[in-house]
C-alpha cells in the first residue's frame, strides 16, 4: 500500500511555459523524492508597464510518495 501527497508549485521563466514547467520540476526533484506525476493546472503569465509579457508562470499539481513514520 502506497500514500502519495500532492502540492501546487508554481515555475516562472521568461522563456516560456515549457521552460517555467521543467524549472519547477527540476527544483523541486532536488528536495523531494519520488516524484511521480505533474499535472500542469493553470497557465498565465505578467506584464511589464507596457503590457508585454515579462514571466511565463505555470501551476502544476506534483504527487510523491508520503514517507510516513
Amino acid at each position: 500500500m502506497s500514500v502519495y501527497k500532492v502540492i501546487e508549485l508554481v515555475g516562472t521563466s521568461t522563456v516560456g511555459w515549457e521552460d517555467a514547467t521543467k524549472s519547477a520540476l527540476s527544483l523541486a526533484s532536488k528536495s523531494l523524492r519520488d516524484l511521480r506525476i505533474a499535472e500542469v493546472t493553470k497557465f498565465d503569465v505578467t506584464l511589464d508597464d507596457k503590457g508585454q509579457v515579462s514571466q511565463y508562470r505555470t501551476k502544476l499539481a506534483v504527487s510523491f510518495k508520503f514517507e510516513g513514520t
